[in-house]
C-alpha cells in the first residue's frame, strides 16, 4: 500500500461482501482504498443465513485471494448427499418426488385446496459445485476472512449519502454532513438501500418488495438429526394463508457436536410472516414465537428445530428483488460505479445474488489493478460486462423466486423506499 500513496484512494461505501472482497482486491494490487461502513464494528448487527457458493462464485473469489484462497476454502462446508436437495414435507415427513408430487393426507388436501405440488423450477435447482457438494459458508465468516489485511482502511460509523464530484476526483457525503477526502472513485457497495446507486443513476436503479417474508434461525446441530446430512427445503402447504417452508444445509462434521450450531431459513409466500407494524428490526422472541406456531404442525423429527432454536438469534427479513428486465443503463460516470446488492438485487433463491456479488468485485478489482487505479472509461467497461451477467442473473433468480413465493413484479410494482435493518 505505501509504494502507491502518492496516488488518492478508491473510496468504498459499504462493509458488505462485495466492498471487501473488491477491497482485497485492491489490497493484492497496491492500490490505497478506504471503507466506509454504517455499522459500528463487524459484530453491529446479525450477519444473516449462510450461503451456497457456485462455481462462478467460487472462482471469482480465488481470482481475487489467490494464495489466500485455501484458508478461505477450509472455512466452507461441502455437504454431499445422494440426493443434492432434498424435498420433504414438513408435516408427513415423507420425500416429495422430484417430479413435484408426493402423497399427502385427506386434511392436508383440504387444506392445501387440492393435491401437493411443487413448482418445476425449485424441484430443479442446482446448488452443488466443485467437486459434487454443495459449498457453504456463513456471511460473517466471508465478512471476517474478506477483511484480513483489510482493517486499518475500515471508517466504522461512517454512513455514506451521497456523493459529491470534484475536478479531479469524488468525496463520500456522510450522513452527519461531513466529507470524507478526495478520492479517485467512488464505489457503491451498500446494498438494496444504497444513495450512490440512486444518485448514479438518477433513480434508474430500483429494488422492489415481493411481499415474500421469511425467518432466520440458529439451532443446536444436534437439532438437525432427524433430516441427516444433505441440503434441505421442507415445505408445508397446509396454511390456508399460503406456503411455508424452510431451508437448511446440514453438515456432516458438526451433526454430533453439541456445541456447533447451525441455521436454517424460513420463508413464505405473501400474507403468511407479517412482523409486527412492518417492523423487520424486531428480533429475538417475537420472531421466534412466530417460526413455532408456524411449525407447529410439523413432523416430531423436525420439532427439535424450532423447540431447541437460539431464541436471541431469530430474526425476520424481507425478500426484495431487481426488476427481472435486467441491469439498467444510465449515463456513465468515470468516478463512480455500484457493485453487489446496490445494482442488482436478487431473491435467495440459489444463492445467486451472493455469487453474483462476487464477480462483480472480481471484475472491477482486475481492471482496477491491470489499470494501477483510476482510468478513464474504466466505469464504462465494468458496467459493459456487468449488466450481460447481471441481468441473466436476475431473471434466473426472480423466475425461481416467482414459482417458489407465487409472485410477481414489472416496472408499474411500487419500489421500496428507506433504509431498513440488515441481514
Amino acid at each position: 500500500m505505501a509504494a502507491a500513496s502518492a496516488r488518492k484512494p478508491i473510496l468504498i461505501s459499504g462493509g458488505g461482501l462485495a466492498s471487501l472482497l473488491l477491497a482485497r482486491s485492491l489490497l493484492r494490487s497496491k492500490i490505497p482504498f478506504v471503507v466506509f461502513e454504517r455499522d459500528a464494528s463487524l459484530i453491529f448487527r446479525a450477519q444473516g443465513y449462510r450461503l451456497r457458493m457456485s462455481n462462478e462464485g467460487l472462482d471469482a473469489i480465488e481470482e481475487v485471494l489467490g494464495p489466500g484462497f485455501d484458508k478461505f476454502w477450509q472455512a466452507t462446508s461441502k455437504t454431499g448427499g445422494a440426493k443434492g436437495f432434498g424435498l420433504l414435507n414438513a408435516v408427513t415427513g415423507e420425500d416429495i418426488e422430484q417430479d413435484g408430487t408426493t402423497q399427502v393426507s385427506k386434511g392436508e388436501q383440504q387444506a392445501a385446496g387440492g393435491s401437493y405440488k411443487v413448482p418445476e423450477k425449485l424441484a430443479t435447482e442446482k446448488l452443488q459445485s466443485r467437486g459434487g457438494k454443495t459449498i457453504g459458508i456463513s456471511r460473517g465468516d466471508m465478512r471476517a476472512l474478506f477483511m484480513e489485511g483489510c482493517e486499518p482502511f475500515i471508517r466504522w460509523d461512517h454512513h455514506v449519502v451521497s456523493y459529491e464530484l470534484t475536478d479531479h476526483g469524488v468525496k463520500a457525503v456522510f450522513a452527519d454532513g461531513s466529507k470524507s477526502e478526495e478520492g479517485e472513485m467512488l464505489i457503491g457497495g451498500e446494498g438494496i438501500y444504497s444513495k450512490v446507486a440512486k444518485q448514479l443513476s438518477d433513480g434508474k436503479l430500483k429494488t422492489y418488495d415481493t411481499g415474500a417474508r421469511g425467518i432466520h434461525g440458529q439451532s443446536p446441530a444436534t437439532a438437525f438429526k432427524g433430516l441427516g446430512e444433505g441440503v434441505w427445503r421442507l415445505i408445508d402447504s397446509t396454511n390456508p394463508q399460503g406456503q411455508s417452508f424452510i431451508i437448511t444445509n446440514v453438515r456432516p462434521e458438526d451433526m454430533d457436536d453439541p456445541k456447533a450450531d447451525l441455521g436454517w431459513t424460513m420463508s413464505a409466500t405473501p400474507g403468511v410472516i407479517n412482523p409486527p407494524n412492518n417492523n423487520f428490526q424486531i428480533v429475538g422472541e417475537t420472531a421466534a414465537n412466530m417460526a413455532k406456531s408456524l411449525t407447529a404442525n410439523w413432523h416430531p423429527k423436525y420439532k427439535p428445530l424450532f423447540d431447541e432454536m437460539r431464541v436471541k438469534e431469530a430474526a425476520f427479513w424481507k425478500i426484495t428483488c431487481s426488476t427481472p428486465s435486467g441491469v439498467p443503463v444510465w449515463k456513465n460516470e468515470n468516478r463512480v460505479t455500484v457493485i453487489g446488492d446496490a445494482v442488482h438485487s436478487m431473491t435467495p433463491a440459489g444463492g445467486i445474488g451472493a455469487n453474483t456479488a462476487m464477480r462483480d468485485s472480481a471484475l472491477l478489482g482486475r481492471l482496477l489493478g491491470e489499470a494501477g487505479g483510476y482510468k478513464e472509461g474504466l466505469t464504462a467497461a465494468y458496467e459493459e460486462k456487468m449488466r450481460v451477467y447481471a441481468s441473466e442473473a436476475v431473471a434466473q433468480s426472480y423466475g425461481l423466486a416467482s414459482s417458489t413465493f407465487q409472485i410477481k413484479i414489472d416496472e408499474n410494482t411500487t419500489p421500496v423506499v428507506g433504509a431498513e435493518s440488515r441481514i
